[in-house]
């Protein structure tokens, strides 16, 4: 047999590359062009799907009959950028406030404190509840919140302000080690850090002794809290439940709705309420934040059976324990003579009580409006009051936070400040760390403190509680904390804030689209 040479051999596997690579590129053409046919039928389909769903999103979304610059904000957000405003819609825009989960909590009540809250609608009636016209936005602001929340006004209370942290994890823990019945806990955030297994621990050594304690935490807000810690209170006696619990906390449309409130009220005589929630941030700061300025309440009184009802309530609809026993509302002996209504609001309750009530305080005030929130972001009718008070004379201030915590809020909230300025508003960024005090209070005769911040999540969309406090006095203790917050703010002066770089300009359009869905 002859042998073959060198360059037929080399000729030969040549051709064999040749045709393989040939071969290949005529499967891969065939191959694409089949892919491509599939492909491209396939997405014409899910392309077809996805713009019928978003449109008929479009629809409902404007037959909800929503605030008009919401719904204009959606529909912007779905039709300019469909795939982000479906997934933005999907996780915060759907409401179920006349839904049936939230109709069986509204439809809860309390039989003794709706009576005495009807029996007190008709006194008013017939009695005037203040000699001195100017206590207008007393008289105003508690026929209010009786009538949209059945709150009670209460006579015998003592209520102490708690500046900080450190004042006020030392006052619960101290009523805490008292508890001598039962211990109520409902919070948003709590962590697993040195005061929150401080608390865990006083709570473990309280439900071994036999008393009751009942804890309630919100699943988005504390969705760091560990099994552990959770495990190792309910193997100690405690009873403790997630809000409105939600298997994936960052991809879920359940984000709405947050139960952001801070309430402990210990044997039905001592309560506490106000913008702290438990972790060591809030009690010694933080790298990201520094001080952490905040205010909270201990109150004493009538008024904490305003407390017990809101947890109680929320207690039946994470547990569907119904506890209405007198021993929960005990007979109290003399604590003060603070007049105080305290008044919860969320997708439960007919009214947007907590904004009603804000609102009836700035339209009324006729000398001063003082104002600490974390965040501005008001609705249509808070700004305008804002405005038109501030345009008749009204001294209004309002310290917000020069850092940002929420970075699309932090924008949102500047976003409101020239507007405001330019009618007069004077506003003020705290310069010593972060704020995150809740507190409005006008004339000197009454004050607002408690979980609510001036933005439209917590006055139209998350579950808060206030409380309502109507004495000069306390009112003075307010305004010398005011003063010292000034001392570390910087007014915001209009001249220079004009002057702000293209930047900041576009992120505040950014925020302000965003803000009727925040």
């Amino acid at each position: 047999m002859k042998r073959l040479s060198k360059k037929t051999i080399a000729s030969i596997v040549f051709f064999i590359i040749i045709s393989a690579v040939l071969g290949i590129t005529i499967f891969e053409i065939r191959t694409n062009i089949i892919f491509n046919k599939i492909w491209h039928n396939l997405s014409s389909v899910f392309g077809f799907v996805f713009t019928i769903y978003v449109f008929f999103i479009g629809i409902v979304i404007f037959f909800e009959n929503k605030n008009p610059s919401k719904t204009i904000a959606w529909l912007l957000v779905l039709f300019l950028l469909p795939i982000i405003g479906f997934i933005f819609y999907m996780l915060f825009g759907q409401n179920t406030r006349k839904k049936k989960t939230f109709k069986k909590k509204k439809d809860l009540e309390f039989k003794f404190l709706k009576s005495i809250a009807k029996n007190q609608k008709e006194i008013l009636k017939e009695v005037k509840l203040f000699d001195n016209d100017k206590s207008l936005v007393k008289s105003k602001l508690i026929n209010l919140l009786l009538n949209n929340s059945n709150a009670p006004f209460t006579v015998n209370n003592r209520v102490k302000v708690l500046t900080n942290g450190e004042k006020t994890f030392s006052a619960i823990i101290e009523e805490l080690k008292k508890a001598k019945h039962h211990i109520h806990m409902e919070y948003f955030i709590i962590k697993c850090d040195d005061i929150g297994n401080k608390i865990k621990d006083i709570l473990k050594d309280k439900a071994a002794s036999g008393i009751k304690v009942r804890v309630i935490y919100d699943s988005v807000g504390s969705w760091r809290l560990s099994k552990d810690y959770i495990e190792e209170l309910r193997n100690s006696g405690v009873d403790i439940y997630p809000f409105y619990p939600v298997m994936f906390p960052v991809l879920s449309r359940e984000l709405n709705y947050r139960n952001h409130r801070k309430i402990v009220v210990i044997d039905g005589k001592v309560g506490f309420v106000g913008g702290l929630n438990i972790g060591d941030e809030y009690l010694k700061g933080s790298r990201k934040l520094g001080f952490w300025r905040d205010t909270h309440l201990k109150v004493e009184g009538e008024a904490v059976y305003s407390l017990q009802n809101i947890f109680l309530k929320d207690w039946h609809f994470v547990s569907k324990q119904f506890i209405s026993d007198e021993v929960y509302y005990p007979k109290l002996d003399y604590c003060g003579e603070q007049l105080v209504q305290i008044t919860s609001s969320g997708p439960d309750s007919d009214w947007e009580v907590i904004l009603q009530a804000y609102f009836t305080m700035i339209t009324t005030a006729e000398e001063k409006i003082w104002i600490t929130t974390p965040y501005l972001v008001p609705d249509e009718s808070i700004s305008m009051a804002l405005k038109i008070a501030a345009l008749s004379g009204v001294d209004v201030r309002i310290i917000i936070p020069n850092k940002p915590d929420h970075y699309l809020v932090y924008w949102a909230s500047r976003a409101n400040i020239e507007e405001l300025l330019k009618a007069g508003v004077k506003i003020y960024t705290y310069e010593k760390g972060f704020i995150h005090s809740k507190i409005l209070f006008v004339d000197s005769i009454g004050a607002s403190i408690g979980t609510a911040n001036l933005d439209i999540r917590s006055l139209r969309i998350n579950f808060e509680v206030n409380a309502f406090i109507y004495d000069e006095e306390f009112v003075k203790r307010l305004e010398r904390d005011f003063i010292q917050d000034l001392k570390d703010s910087k007014e915001i002066i209009l001249e220079e804030f004009s002057k702000r770089s293209i930047y900041n300009k576009f992120m505040e359009s950014l925020g302000k689209l965003f803000s009727p869905l925040l």
